[in-house]
């Protein structure tokens, strides 16, 4: 070493970062004010605001992940209650909106919604009381009713799978509640938070059905147990919360968050709708960066360096909830996730579809089945042509016989000439002579002869295809049923 280099300290901070969180960040280097500061305390100082801030990103982005679905929950939320009175799309805390036809694609509070039923429901309050729900008789139409905890976990199941078709009340008590129900009350259902969605599909083959769907859904009600035997109306002119942004959906509203705007609201959030006992060690590592169940995160008494590493985290976690599916496993190029609606301690899976699909039921009423790429692994382009043939024997299993495939770009509709986002079961789709038929997936018509099967996609980029099978049989829900690969078609 030459004698103009002895005596110099030369540390590059990022070569000790990785050996200082590998020694475990919370402790490391314990440095002083009363220590001298030289240069080497001051290189050892920063080293020690570096492994902070790495140490909070990396614990960060698990807690972000384990606290996703309760912040989107309650941003969808707020966005949906925020009207005077029900309508179609939105409706008052414990009142029901109803949807009088299939989704419209321009609908984005509320990503990825199905185009092969009639939605109904409403988002509930259980601080107060109860809520009792009624349906009718659907006289043998199919339908399932879902209920949601602010987790998005499903904790009740009604309808053709469960109850049949014949009509009946139920409860919808929350974790404070211990009277008794009514006489005339099928089942109560507990909520294990203060807040939770009730969700109700009607299947429809198409505009036909829609004048018979509308005669059940009026005949949904959600009553507060109090007023239950009464004539009770939900009121109207119900004052709306002002500081409600109606401009941007709950999908970018969350997006948009900074991790500090993010652990802010989780923890507030996490005061009325409890974690589970299972939950107490990712507690226990929010509570190392700052954030505890009803107590505010002040910024003022979190360390710099675990705030920097906090508004480092919702970047890259929304990062791998975009490229993640690009690399999954599939069969034939589909995904299937089966826990979807009962989690348990599988944070990564309950984050992504609270991203990707808010509110799906569980694998006894319906499956997901999910397409990035064709069968040969590429990404699906929407400049490209593609089909999917479906022989007679590869139909797609279901009890209930309700199916759809639907496009999105991203978690969304995107508009086409045609006005149609699925091929669904209900159609009149073009069948082979062999009980075969093929489903046309592109931008432009495949010819006049193809477009009854014509499943039209955006017309660039990367998109993906979702499948929905209501009341599917088993080989659906144990994965032996392979759907068959999306095709390519090559110009000759």
């Amino acid at each position: 070493m030459s004698s103009s280099k002895r005596g110099r300290f030369s540390l590059h901070r990022r070569d000790l970062l990785a050996t200082a969180v590998a020694a475990g960040a919370a402790a490391i280097l314990p440095i002083t004010n009363s220590q001298a500061a030289g240069p080497l305390e001051h290189a050892l100082s920063d080293l020690k605001d570096d492994a902070v801030e790495q140490f909070a990103y990396l614990l960060g982005m698990e807690a972000y992940v384990y606290g996703f679905p309760l912040v989107m929950m309650d941003a969808t939320n707020r966005v949906e209650t925020a009207v005077s009175e029900a309508g179609e799309y939105a409706a008052p805390m414990n009142q029901l909106l109803r949807m009088r036809g299939f989704v419209s694609p321009d609908f984005k509070n509320v990503v990825r919604i199905s185009v092969n039923s009639i939605w109904s429901g409403g988002i509930f309050d259980l601080e107060k009381e109860p809520l009792v729900f009624s349906y009718p008789d659907t006289a043998g139409r199919y339908f399932v009713l879902q209920l949601l905890n602010m987790w998005t976990d499903d904790f009740g199941s009604v309808g053709t799978r469960t109850t049949g078709k014949a009509g009946g009340n139920f409860l919808i008590a929350g974790p404070k509640w211990n009277g008794t129900p009514p006489p005339d009350v099928k089942t109560v259902y507990r909520c294990s938070t203060r807040y939770g969605w009730v969700l109700t599909q009607m299947a429809a083959a198409g505009p036909q059905d829609f004048p018979a769907i509308h005669k059940l859904q009026d005949q949904l009600n959600l009553t507060p147990l109090s007023a239950w035997g009464t004539s009770y109306s939900p009121p109207k002119n119900v004052p709306v919360d002002p500081d409600v942004d109606l401009t941007a959906t709950p999908y970018d509203q969350v997006r948009l968050m900074t991790g500090e705007m993010f652990f802010k609201r989780l923890a507030f959030l996490l005061k009325d709708n409890p974690p589970y006992p299972a939950d107490a060690p990712m507690l226990a590592k929010l509570k190392r960066l700052g954030v505890e169940p009803g107590k505010p995160f002040d910024r003022t008494t979190v360390e710099p360096a675990i705030l920097r590493g906090l508004n480092r985290v919702p970047a890259q976690v929304w990062y791998k909830f975009q490229t993640g599916p690009y690399t999954a496993p599939t069969l034939n190029g589909w995904q299937n996730m089966l826990n979807i609606g009962r989690f348990g301690t599988d944070y990564a899976t309950r984050a992504f579809v609270a991203w990707f699909g808010l509110g799906a039921l569980t694998a006894d009423d319906a499956v997901y089945p999910t397409a990035f790429v064709d069968g040969d692994g590429e990404i699906l382009d929407g400049s490209q042509k593609y089909l999917v043939h479906f022989a007679k024997d590869e139909m797609l299993p279901s009890e209930s016989g309700v199916w759809s495939i639907s496009p999105y770009r991203e978690n969304f509709y995107v508009r086409n000439a045609i006005e149609r986002y699925g091929i669904t079961s209900g159609m009149p789709l073009k069948y082979s002579p062999d009980g075969s038929f093929d489903v046309y997936i592109q931008a432009r018509s495949p010819g006049a002869d193809k477009e009854a099967n014509w499943l039209p996609c955006p017309p660039s980029g990367a998109f993906n295809l979702s499948i929905r099978v209501y009341q599917p049989k088993e080989r659906l829900k144990d994965n032996t049923f392979r759907i068959p690969p999306i095709q390519r078609i090559r110009d000759s």
